[in-house]
């Protein structure tokens, strides 16, 4: 019997990637292309829907070369949480005054819109309980508000189509209108089974979303994996070098997929406190250049500051909340990239890890601590509040600014790793807010599963057990996202039944890393100081605000 594949298609912040995954879960091969970023004014980030099908097609012709295409059994896609926007007749248009029409997409980490979350944040609408209480401008309605109040006479006028970006790539495959339950319910505050709340749309100054049966935002959804359309369309087979009618499962945001590459892997033999227990005993992170952190529910539990509850956004029947962290991998580059010791470390790495900057911090710092002690100790006098583009979870505050307290005139590469050092402790001290927010309100997470680019850095890893006391899961195929993706196709072929048999079948567990328990009364001590400089920073704010 020849093999059955699935082909996951992930569209990150800078590239486009796919895989062609086994029955078994097998990662065969793996192709990828950067896509342009534009930033036409300050917290103005734009992208072309284009540009992104087209290197979508790129990367499945490359990794489905060699192989028959009756061999493809589905297709699944994931992409970040951006806006795109297209006319009556599905042509792309522009986001920004005077932009070029191509570029037509206001991307996930676009914050131009956070007067008008601010402004939905005060109605106090009830929809915003499934949000945390509190609207991100990195969600859909501040950004469609933007867009009405600031681009009325070109993009809100020809605008017919307003789709998430995994929303837009499933269209493209197929055709189909249909939204996913992923993206309409955590970034657009649908709530299943009612539907859109129209006097949420009509509060907010909205209320022509609402013509003809919400057709610009989506009147049909569907759970993640659910196939869509007929499969895909003679001209997106083409595109894409595939069959026509192969199917392709309802997509998923990025995190999402990551999350579902991860947390269903079967843990028997691991000796973990999650095994035995049902799977909301543990929290999925996918770190990148945001992170993005996942537990799920059998009921709805509602996080302040934290996303959610959403009944079927990532696992059909589950309750997903969703924090996060909005620049984790973004932040630990423009710490290490700023300073003056960069070329130096450039340099270095050079000859010793082929480039790999932080493969060479990693060994610097290891041979820093005297006697044998723990690398985190480093970081008792360098403290550092992480939330230089705002915080997403669980404080929800954009405003909120980046600090850093402990520095010297030294320009060292010893303050250099130093520096990486604090700002990889205080991203998982953050986590570790996010954890005990959610466990306050419910949940009963025992065991972290990491994915994404971050979770290839040791380092980053074995500091966020060290902060949680909780042990870390990685998984076997590194490209858990892309993993999650094929699952999508997996499941839309109906080889497997339900979207939890094809997650235990084809995730799996890679690598296990413990908590070193030694360092728990360090790790205590530094998290006082981390909600310390919070609560600082917030008293500075009241001070400067008086008159």
């Amino acid at each position: 019997m020849a093999e059955w594949y699935y082909v996951g298609v992930d569209v990150g912040t800078a590239s486009v990637r796919a895989a062609l995954v086994t029955r078994e879960g097998l990662l065969k091969s793996t192709a990828e292309e950067t896509i342009s970023i534009w930033e036409p004014q300050s917290d103005h980030y734009v992208q072309s829907s284009t540009e992104i099908w087209d290197k979508c097609c790129m990367v499945v012709k490359r990794v489905t070369h060699g192989v028959e295409r009756s061999q493809v059994r589905g297709i699944g896609f994931d992409a970040t949480c951006s806006l795109v926007v297209l006319d009556q007749s599905f042509q792309p248009v522009p986001v920004n005054q005077g932009g070029e029409r191509q570029r037509n997409v206001v991307m996930w980490m676009d914050h131009r819109a956070a007067e008008q979350a601010a402004h939905i944040t005060n109605t106090g609408h009830r929809v915003l309980n499934m949000v945390g209480g509190v609207m991100s401008p990195e969600m859909q309605p501040p950004k469609l508000l933007w867009l009405k109040e600031n681009l009325r006479g070109s993009c809100w006028k020809e605008a017919a189509h307003f789709f998430d970006l995994p929303d837009f790539l499933s269209w493209k495959a197929t055709g189909s209108l249909t939204r996913s339950l992923c993206t309409l319910v955590c970034k657009w505050t649908y709530c299943p089974p009612d539907g859109w709340d129209a006097t949420f749309w009509t509060t907010i100054g909205l209320e022509d979303l609402l013509e003809n049966n919400c057709s610009k935002i989506g009147s049909q959804t569907c759970s993640p994996g659910t196939p869509v359309g007929d499969g895909l369309t003679q001209e997106a087979a083409v595109d894409l070098g595939l069959n026509p009618g192969t199917a392709v499962g309802a997509s998923l945001i990025d995190a999402h997929a990551g999350g579902l590459g991860v947390i269903g892997a079967d843990v028997k033999g691991f000796h973990l406190p999650c095994e035995g227990e049902p799977i909301t005993s543990r929290m999925a992170m996918i770190c990148g250049t945001s992170t993005c952190h996942m537990a799920i529910s059998q009921q709805p539990l509602f996080v302040p500051g934290v996303w959610g509850p959403c009944l079927s956004a990532m696992v059909p029947g589950l309750w997903l909340n969703e924090g996060g962290q909005s620049a984790t991998g973004r932040l630990i580059d423009h710490m290490v990239k700023g300073h003056a010791a960069y070329a130096q470390l450039q340099e270095r790495a050079q000859h010793r890890f082929a480039g790999n900057i932080y493969s060479y911090l990693n060994s610097h710092l290891s041979l820093m601590p005297q006697a044998a002690s723990a690398v985190d100790l480093l970081g008792s006098g360098l403290h550092l509040w992480p939330d230089f583009h705002g915080n997403r979870s669980p404080l929800a505050d954009p405003s909120l600014k980046g600090m850093v307290i402990g520095l010297s005139f030294s320009q060292t590469l010893d303050d250099l790793g130093l520096l990486y050092l604090a700002t990889i402790q205080a991203l998982a001290l953050g986590t570790r807010q996010i954890l005990e927010a959610m466990k306050e309100a419910g949940h009963d997470i025992r065991t972290l599963f990491l994915c994404g680019g971050l979770s290839k850095n040791p380092l980053f890893v074995q500091i966020h057990a060290n902060a949680t006391g909780l042990p870390v899961v990685l998984p076997d195929q590194t490209e858990a996202v892309l993993l999650g993706a094929a699952v999508l196709g997996a499941c839309a072929s109906q080889d497997y039944s339900t979207i939890q048999e094809a997650m235990e079948k084809m995730a799996k567990v890679g690598k296990v890393v413990q908590p070193d328990r030694e360092l728990q009364s360090f790790y205590e001590r530094k998290y006082k100081v981390f909600l310390r400089l919070f609560a600082h920073q917030r008293e500075y704010q009241a001070l400067m605000s008086q008159r």
